[in-house]
């Protein structure tokens, strides 16, 4: 460990013997079910960096929970507690997804907050009429792309303790804002809020969407190891996803192999590689935990904030 760091730092053998011989409260079906396309991660990942990251917080949950009780003694104020709010950030293709999903899960499985939410600020994206109208579809996913006004609402009613609050829903197949659709969020122990832009800030702002958070994390690899993946998910999405008649996406279907990873390329190239250097890479020091990915989906480095 580095003397006055910023961060703690450990490997992956010493991130796994924090789990302390406690049991891993999940299933193999389970795992399986919770990775997402392309992401290889064995299964031994959530026994060795998943599950010590649930011990984790587990102490900062049961620290809040104390902090309520005592601050509610101090003013009388007995109302119901707040949930306590999670942010996962990273890049497009670095595995997102799949770690809230095994957070969810696993967080699920304690005593003191087995009601955990997951939203994805994925809804919180303009609707592709709003984007094309101001000429931002090849912005899709930078920071002028979503409804941020709206995001911040949804948060500051979930820490104010609202019993419903409703959040956008998005759809990969078509590329866009569900119309109508609603992912209600119940006034939950914890409420994971996974997106790109969950740690980012703006000089225009007073307000981020981060402020709401109570911990962070951000899952970091080499550009060149994105890269890799996006090319393969997009290669994998080609012949499944984008098979589908209503798939946004359905004009790639017929992709030979080389220009399937010629398309894909120039997509990152263009968009993706784009934004993850202007605007989601220079967040993730705001992040209380960074897990830094190897070349194999595998996290090979924990870093925790002091």
């Amino acid at each position: 460990m580095k003397p006055h760091s910023l961060y703690m730092e450990f490997t992956r053998a010493e991130w796994a013997a924090l789990r302390d011989h406690t049991p891993l409260p999940l299933s193999k079906e389970e795992f399986e079910r919770l990775k997402g396309l392309n992401d290889q991660i064995p299964f031994e990942e959530a026994e060795q960096i998943y599950h010590p990251i649930t011990r984790l917080i587990n102490l900062y949950v049961a620290a809040s929970q104390q902090l309520y009780r005592s601050a509610a003694d101090f003013t009388g104020n007995h109302e119901g507690r707040t949930p306590f709010v999670i942010g996962i950030a990273g890049s497009v293709a670095v595995g997102k997804s799949t770690a809230a999903r095994l957070l969810q899960l696993l967080l699920s499985r304690w005593t003191n907050h087995r009601n955990v939410d997951l939203v994805t600020t994925d809804g919180f994206l303009l609707p592709n009429r709003v984007l094309q109208e101001r000429g931002l579809m090849k912005r899709k996913g930078f920071p002028e792309s979503y409804d941020i006004k709206r995001l911040l609402q949804f948060l500051k009613d979930i820490k104010a303790g609202k019993p419903e609050v409703a959040a956008p829903v998005y759809s990969h197949l078509v590329y866009d804002v569900i119309p109508d659709k609603r992912q209600i969020v119940r006034n939950p122990d914890i409420l994971i809020v996974e997106g790109i832009n969950v740690l980012q800030v703006s000089k225009e702002a007073q307000v981020f969407v981060s402020d709401f958070f109570d911990f962070s994390i951000y899952l970091d690899a080499d550009v060149a190891d994105i890269e890799r993946w996006y090319i393969e998910r997009f290669r994998m999405l080609r012949d499944s996803a984008f098979r589908d008649p209503e798939s946004y996406f359905h004009r790639y279907a017929t992709l030979s192999e080389e220009e399937s990873v010629s398309t894909a390329k120039q997509i990152w190239e263009e968009i993706n590689a784009v934004n993850l250097r202007e605007n989601i890479l220079p967040s993730k020091g705001r992040a209380r935990l960074l897990l830094q990915k190897g070349s194999n989906h595998e996290i090979r480095k924990v870093l925790l904030r002091k």
